[in-house]
């Protein structure tokens, strides 16, 4: 069973995904007044159990950003040998990873558009995996990091790509703009590593494959990420790890190509789901 954040009417909810709308569940849990409150107490098999048998609540509802009050979100960058080679650098497959961080307010939910801010055109796409610590932990074993793994969700993570270059040691800048990217549709339980050593992640913008690889392929694999960063840092729960994206972002395609409005732009990972956002110009 799956669990989303949404709104209906005025009011936010959480609760179980269905075929036929949404069971709210955050009335049954007070202790838990968000989704992520849920993932740090460890909730979401009680969240199962308490949505079993009962009536959907809401078939009027807009997705939000799944874990919008998520407080470290840690992106991982150039993580595929394609995109490494998509710089023309010369650089050999680089021995750690790179890191930069994203901020809740920079990401919507599935079927909300994303953002293309006046300062510039250049909006782009990178479809990734994103997990969600449950167990935290600081000096994580490779062998160990899945059990540290509560669920998973889609990402796209949406990148003022110009903006990117306005320093020269980060990147910032151009990856937190507002709304300019999605996680989403929902949280799905991690219960099996099939579910991520068997992955392969689709891009498709109006339609037309932009992205496809497998998460097999990463240079830095998940189980990698989590023991380098829980070596700096002490994970905890409902933080969020953001993988990384494959080649095919429309900046690297001759000519670059962004994204504008009435774009719709699609992230299709195996037995995760499909987040898919429309593209809107900022109203200021």
């Amino acid at each position: 069973m799956n669990f989303a954040t949404y709104s209906s009417g005025s009011e936010t909810f959480y609760g179980a995904v269905t075929d036929d709308g949404m069971i709210a569940l955050n009335a049954a849990f007070p202790q838990w007044p968000t989704l992520f409150d849920a993932v740090q107490a460890d909730g979401l098999a009680d969240l199962g159990e308490a949505a079993a048998g009962k009536p959907v609540t809401h078939t009027d509802f807009q997705y939000d950003m799944v874990l919008p009050n998520a407080r470290r979100i840690l992106c991982v960058g150039v993580n595929f040998p394609d995109r490494n080679a998509e710089y023309k650098d010369g650089s050999e497959q680089p021995k750690f990873m790179s890191l930069f961080p994203r901020f809740a307010s920079g990401f919507t939910g599935h079927d909300c558009p994303l953002i293309r801010p006046p300062e510039s055109p250049q909006l782009d796409y990178e479809g990734e995996v994103a997990i969600v610590i449950g167990k935290g932990g600081r000096r994580i074993a490779q062998a160990d990091a899945y059990d540290h793994i509560v669920a998973l969700t889609l990402c796209n993570e949406g990148t003022i790509r110009d903006w990117v270059r306005h320093a020269k040691f980060n990147v910032t800048q151009g990856k937190n703009w507002d709304n300019s990217g999605a996680i989403g549709p929902w949280l799905m339980p991690f219960t099996d590593a099939a579910q991520l050593d068997d992955a392969r992640i689709i891009t498709r913008v109006n339609g037309e494959v932009r992205q496809d690889d497998v998460l097999s392929r990463m240079m830095h694999p998940i189980r990698r990420e989590i023991e380098y960063i829980s070596t700096f840092m002490t994970l905890q729960p409902g933080d969020i790890i953001v993988t990384g994206t494959p080649t095919g972002s429309g900046a690297r395609l001759d000519p670059p190509q962004y994204l504008k409005p009435g774009d719709v732009v699609e992230v299709e990972v195996n037995g995760i789901g499909t987040l898919r956002n429309t593209i809107e110009d900022e109203q200021v």
